[in-house]
């Protein structure tokens, strides 16, 4: 779910010699992505902020061993860049491309992946919108938060249409294009966050249970001669599972991936450590860096549950990807953070992630250039 929102619940055709410069330019930019630690922050919309207080907060970062910004630019609705597709909010990451630079921080845009909460996508395109196992659209009765309107990732119109958002933040002079809700809703929420919805969630539950649209239910017959919805109980069954793993991880692989390396620019993802509710089976993403949302309180777990997170991920991983642990600020005392970010680095993690810049006090900032320096 958002984590903005749970915040306020808790307290992502050149030929010849260009093309191999250009294919070098870019396993030069991936490469270098691996070979170093980096630490990172997420930063919301701000539009208010002018370029001189822009100057003092990137410098602030830098002072205290941030390597890299992740600046939400498109968060469902609106564009914070000039976009020919979507509608424009404002032009924030043109704002900071040059700043993040001259301060020497990498700069990777923060794009919402699946959910659309663009009203003439939702007009034009409602056979878009996933389908639950209830047969209700997420278009017009989405689970749990109204943003949570997420698009079917078997569709190739919605492919393009995502694949167009890739394009144009590729197009930019950043380091990287980031995704967010590269996956479908959660099945079953974290455990922390059920009582915030008045939810208990002992099993998947039809309305939770994404999905069950005419293409993703056609695609599986005629791959393996069933359709899930005449299954007597598809929660049980393993390769409908998987199908829906695989259609996230298809998504990611060949067809979004490849636009962000046609520019040569690093590819990241914001995932849930409980991949297997939210059917993101990112272990097997093609993808430089991964930054899993280690928010331990969202599931009643003490920090080192953090540790053991991070070297369960980094075992999994298929395709050498590097992976940062994702923390979150507002459930952490300064004290607590400094212990989370140990517990990252001893789990392994290439470094941290914090959610979010809004949220990181002076007690805070005091803590990250203590630790990350000595990092």
């Amino acid at each position: 779910m958002k984590r903005r929102k749970f915040l306020q619940a808790t307290g992502v055709g050149l030929v010849g010699a260009a093309a191999l410069q250009h294919q070098a330019l870019a396993a030069f930019s991936t490469n270098s992505s691996q070979q170093s630690s980096k630490n990172w922050v997420w930063i919301t919309p701000d539009t208010e902020a002018s370029d001189e207080d822009w100057k003092k907060r990137f410098d602030k970062m830098k002072q205290v061993g941030i390597d890299a910004i992740l600046p939400e630019v498109f968060q469902g609705s609106a564009a914070y860049y000039e976009s020919e597709h979507l509608p424009v909010k404002a032009k924030w990451l043109e704002q900071l491309i040059p700043l993040a630079k001259e301060a020497g921080l990498e700069i990777h845009a923060w794009m919402w992946t699946m959910p659309c909460l663009v009203q003439e996508i939702r007009d034009k395109h409602p056979e878009w919108y996933n389908v639950n196992r209830k047969g209700e659209s997420s278009v017009d009765k989405p689970a749990y938060v109204d943003y949570y309107r997420f698009l079917c990732p078997s569709r190739p119109e919605v492919h393009e249409f995502i694949q167009t958002r890739v394009r144009e933040l590729a197009s930019f002079d950043v380091d990287g294009v980031h995704f967010d809700y590269i996956r479908h809703p959660d099945v079953i929420l974290a455990e922390g966050l059920q009582p915030k919805y008045d939810i208990v969630q002992d099993k998947e539950y039809p309305e939770y249970d994404y999905c069950y649209c005419d293409v993703c239910r056609g695609n599986y017959k005629e791959k393996y001669g069933e359709d899930p919805l005449e299954m007597k109980d598809p929660t049980k069954s393993k390769t409908w599972r998987q199908f829906r793993f695989d259609l996230i991880t298809n998504l990611v692989n060949n067809k979004l991936i490849p636009v962000a390396k046609e520019k040569g620019k690093i590819t990241s993802a914001a995932v849930f450590p409980n991949w297997e509710h939210v059917r993101q089976q990112w272990s097997h993403w093609e993808i430089d860096a991964l930054l899993p949302m280690l928010y331990h309180n969202f599931y009643n777990e003490d920090i080192n549950w953090i540790r053991k997170q991070v070297k369960k991920g980094i075992k999994s991983l298929q395709h050498n990807q590097q992976l940062y642990s994702g923390l979150f600020v507002p459930s952490l005392k300064p004290e607590e953070l400094e212990e989370a970010i140990q517990a990252s680095l001893k789990g392994g993690a290439k470094g941290i992630s914090l959610f979010s810049f809004g949220a990181v006090k002076e007690e805070h900032w005091n803590v990250l250039e203590k630790n990350l320096k000595k990092a």
